[in-house]
C-alpha cells in the first residue's frame, strides 16, 4: 500500500513502528515548509526539509539526489529502522512528500506511504495538530549501495531512441514551453509525452481512484521514464504509477534543470504528446 487515508494514520498514532515525516515545502520560499511545521503538525511527526535532506550532490539538476549513506544517515537521525513504517505527508497533494517515498521504495525500504489529502485532509477531518518538536532516539540505517530504477541524461537518450516511454510530469503549459519561470530554456526533451502530476488528484486534493490511474498511465510499454523540472514532483506521476500497478517506472533524478542546462541537448516546444517542433540545441527559451 503507498496511500494512508487521514483516519488511518490517526488510529495508528502512536505506534513504535510508525515514523511520520512533514515535508512540507515551496519553492518560492524555502522557509516556509519549516514555519508552517513550527506553526503546527501531525503529531510526533518530523520535519524533512526536501532542499537540504531529500536532495545532495549525485549527477546534475536542481535537487539531485544525495548519496545513498547520506540518505541512511538522514533516516538514521529520523529514527527510522528498517522495520519502520513511514507515512510522509506534504500541502502539496503529495508532489512533495512522494520524492521521501520514492527515495525509501529505491532502497527497498518497503514500508513506505503517503498520506492522502496531505496536511488538509489532516485538518478537514479534525485531527490532533501540535507544534512541539518530538524528542527522536536515533538509530543506525544500513546504507544501500546505489539508488534503483534512476537514470541519468544519456540513459533518457538511449531508452528515446530504444522507443522508450518518457514521460513530463510538469504542467502542460512548461511541456509546451510557454512558460519557464525557473530554468534557462523551456519546452520538453523531444520524444516525451505529457502526464501532469497534478492530475492524479481529484478536487479535494486525495488520488483519483486505481481504475482512473491505470486508465491515464496505460499502454507505456517496459519500464518508462518520468521526469519533471527538478526530479521532485515527478515521483508524484511514479507514485500514481505504483498504485496503478506500474512497478517498472524509473526516474531521471536531474530532470529538466539538467537536460536544458546542456546546450548540445535537442528540446521540443509546443504540442501535447511530445508531437511539438524540436528546436534546435542551441534555442535559449523565449
Amino acid at each position: 500500500m503507498s496511500l494512508l487515508g487521514a483516519d488511518e494514520l490517526a488510529a495508528r498514532i502512536p505506534s513504535p513502528d510508525l515514523i511520520v515525516c512533514d515535508v512540507r515545502f515551496s519553492l518560492a520560499d524555502r522557509a516556509q515548509g519549516r514555519q508552517e511545521y513550527a506553526a503546527g503538525h501531525i503529531p510526533s511527526a518530523r520535519f524533512v526539509d526536501l532542499h537540504t535532506d531529500l536532495a545532495g550532490g549525485i549527477g546534475g539538476g536542481r535537487h539531485p539526489l544525495p548519496s545513498p549513506g547520506d540518505f541512511a544517515a538522514l533516516l538514521g537521525r529520523l529514527g527510522v529502522t528498517p522495520d519502520s513504517t513511514v507515512v510522509a505527508y506534504d500541502s502539496a497533494g503529495g508532489a512533495m512528500a512522494a520524492r521521501l517515498w520514492w527515495m525509501l521504495r529505491s532502497i527497498g525500504h518497503r514500508d513506505a506511504e503517503v498520506l492522502d489529502g496531505g496536511w488538509q485532509a489532516w485538518v478537514a477531518a479534525g485531527h490532533a495538530v501540535e507544534t512541539s518538536v518530538p524528542l527522536v532516539e536515533a538509530t543506525t540505517y544500513p546504507p544501500a549501495g546505489r539508488w534503483t530504477n534512476v537514470v541519468d541524461a544519456d540513459a533518457v537518450a538511449v531508452a528515446l531512441a530504444r522507443g522508450v516511454t518518457v514521460i513530463d510530469a510538469r504542467g502542460p503549459e512548461r511541456f509546451r514551453g510557454e512558460l519557464e519561470p525557473i530554468d534557462p530554456r523551456a519546452g520538453h526533451i523531444p520524444g516525451a509525452v505529457n502526464r501532469f502530476h497534478g492530475e492524479n488528484l481529484r478536487a479535494d486534493g486525495t488520488h483519483r481512484p486505481r481504475s482512473e490511474l491505470a486508465s491515464r498511465f496505460a499502454d507505456l510499454g517496459a519500464a518508462p521514464i518520468v521526469y519533471c523540472g527538478s526530479g521532485v514532483t515527478a515521483c508524484a506521476d511514479l507514485l500514481a504509477m505504483d498504485l496503478a500497478g506500474i512497478s517498472d517506472a524509473r526516474l531521471y533524478a536531474g530532470s529538466w534543470s539538467d537536460w536544458c542546462a546542456d546546450p548540445d541537448r535537442p528540446i521540443a516546444t509546443g504540442g501535447a504528446e511530445g508531437d511539438g517542433e524540436v528546436a534546435s540545441p542551441h534555442r535559449s527559451a523565449p
